[in-house]
């Protein structure tokens, strides 16, 4: 619903203002220019609003919507303020009182805008606002630098903003100092990722491994572990004052260098030796051996580590530990597969016909069943083997507690030490010395290998004799194709062979180079013992006791103990 017109509206778009008289109120509208001159001045506003009766009206108000010139109806005066003259033909004591309060508001339309400047704390930005209680005029450029020369502001000051700040009543930021940048604290890179510890190995397939649980990061020796990126000294600022705010330097931190490590380059940390990564946070340690303190199986995944390792608990079936080291585990090993240097079981090897221990060097157990157990020297089992497979470069010990050897197959190369072989329902025990059974097993392998490949090449060589009696164009290109790589795989397959000659024929030196081995037995041989030293085979028939066994010319010799 339009309001309704009290007076004809004064002025238009040509004019640059519009005056509307309504019920509602007295209302102006300013035009933007479009950036020639202006075509009115405040004084044409106020003398076209006085002929039409109003003259109770904000000067100052009027004046910013002046200034502002958004195009929009303002309302500057109540309907009530408007004076009609045929109704409010007022005294010539208010007239004159009104034209008194507009000279003063003409005066103050006349005076310039007061200028406010604003220093932030920290000195780095000065903001301009304008006081309009003292004025509506805008400010030139200079009067805002003379502001700023009056607080001290001499630097970071923005010709362009206070080029545009003079437009409009608007605050703005008319100077701003160069921040200052503090210097970062040193820090430390790390080389290794310890979050994926206890998780899962996720395959190529996306399935979890979970008897690899990654319980340790390993690292070898000259491993790159961390890298100390050392502090900045900052670059300095200045405020708005033009005084220099000097920066903070960034604080020092030391390499975190712990056991078996070094630092090289003032800033890199390396290992000096293979094993485990210890992070402390102060502290990079690598500890070369893994303490674990439960069983292995589902709750640790198999151990693969380079060092030594001790688990207070058992190694449950299924599960794998091996290790560069030692390993030393309190528990039972129960169809298991356990490596390493030297390997002690406090629990015994139950190895249910499916797990294996293999040491480098020495194996000790409580007893061995249905177990294979080898070592590159000794094999200290202290109460019984049963059914096992052992093998030890060396000696063969059972001589504590029980002392009992019964089934199975037992070789040493030097000697085996019991106080029981066999029992009295004669299960056949093998019992082999004066041989290393690992070189003695490698020539086996070797010597079968050897065998087959010369099988192999035997055929090629057949087949290419008959094929090259035959006219080779006019075979189709896949017969040609099979003939080209059988005359290709000739080659290698020859040079293998060449090889495991060799070999076998050094396995044989060593062989022939091994002591004479030696039985010791502490109480009884039972029948159902097969005795093999230095290839010289006896079948035991009757009970033996207390004797030693060894080779007197070319036959076994009983003698005691």
């Amino acid at each position: 619903m339009d309001d309704q017109v009290l007076r004809p509206a004064v002025g238009g778009t040509d004019a640059g203002y519009l005056l509307e008289f309504l019920q509602d109120g007295v209302f102006v509208t300013i035009y933007p220019s479009d950036g020639a001159e202006m075509l009115f001045e405040l004084s044409d506003v106020r003398q076209s609003l006085h002929d039409n009766g109003v003259n109770d009206y904000d000067i100052i108000e009027l004046s910013k919507i002046i200034r502002e010139a958004a195009g929009e109806r303002r309302k500057i005066a109540d309907a009530d303020k408007l004076d009609i003259e045929e109704e409010n033909s007022g005294s010539q004591e208010s007239e004159e009182a009104a034209e008194e309060d507009d000279d003063e508001r003409d005066k103050a339309a006349e005076e310039p805008v007061g200028i406010i400047i604003d220093i932030s704390r920290d000195q780095m930005i000065a903001t301009v606002r304008y006081d309009t209680t003292k004025g509506t005029k805008c400010p030139q450029v200079n009067d805002i630098k003379n502001a700023l020369a009056e607080k001290g502001v001499v630097f970071g000051i923005k010709e362009d903003a206070i080029q545009k700040g003079v437009h409009s009543f608007t605050p703005f930021v008319v100077a701003e100092g160069k921040q200052v940048q503090h210097g970062e604290n040193a820090r430390i890179e790390r080389k290794f990722d310890l979050s994926k510890k206890g998780r899962p190995k996720i395959d190529e397939y996306n399935r979890a491994d979970y008897k690899d649980m990654s319980l340790f990061v390993l690292v070898k020796k000259g491993d790159l572990l961390a890298v100390r990126i050392p502090q900045t000294d900052g670059i300095p600022g200045k405020n708005i004052f033009g005084m220099d705010v000097m920066a903070r330097p960034g604080r020092p931190i030391p390499v975190p260098q712990g056991k078996n490590t070094e630092v090289r380059n003032d800033n890199e940390l390396y290992a000096t030796i293979d094993g485990q990564i210890v992070d402390t946070t102060r502290k990079i340690d690598v500890d070369p051996h893994l303490n674990i303190t439960s069983s292995v199986g589902a709750a640790t995944g198999n151990i693969d580590f380079v060092g030594g390792v001790s688990i207070r608990g058992n190694v449950e079936a299924g599960f794998v530990v091996k290790a560069t080291g030692d390993v030393e585990i309190g528990g039972m090993v129960n169809g298991a597969v356990v490596e390493g240097r030297n390997i002690i079981i406090k629990g015994g090897i139950n190895g249910q016909n499916k797990g294996y221990v293999k040491a480098e060097e020495n194996v000790q157990a409580l007893f061995a069943e249905n177990a294979i157990v080898e070592a590159g020297w000794d094999i200290t089992i202290i109460d019984t083997i049963l059914h096992s497979q052992v093998r030890a470069a060396n000696m063969v010990f059972v001589e504590e507690k029980r002392g009992i050897i019964t089934g199975g197959s037992i070789a040493a190369g030097e000697e085996i030490r019991c106080k029981m072989a066999g029992n009295q329902a004669a299960v056949v025990t093998k019992m082999s010395v004066g041989v290393d059974p690992t070189i003695h097993k490698r020539y086996l392998e070797v010597c079968k290998e050897c065998k087959e490949d010369r099988t192999r090449l035997k055929q090629i060589t057949q087949m290419l004799n008959t094929l090259g009696k035959i006219d080779v164009s006019r075979l189709p290109q896949q017969r040609i194709d099979q003939i080209n790589a059988l005359t290709r795989s000739q080659f290698p397959l020859a040079g293998k062979i060449k090889r495991a000659e060799k070999e076998i024929q050094e396995l044989e030196e060593a062989m022939g180079r091994m002591k004479e081995g030696k039985i010791r037995v502490s109480g009884t041989i039972y029948p159902g013992v097969r005795i093999t030293i230095n290839s010289v085979i006896m079948n035991v028939q009757s009970s033996i006791p207390h004797c030693l066994l060894s080779v007197k010319d070319e036959r076994i010799h009983i003698g005691p103990y």
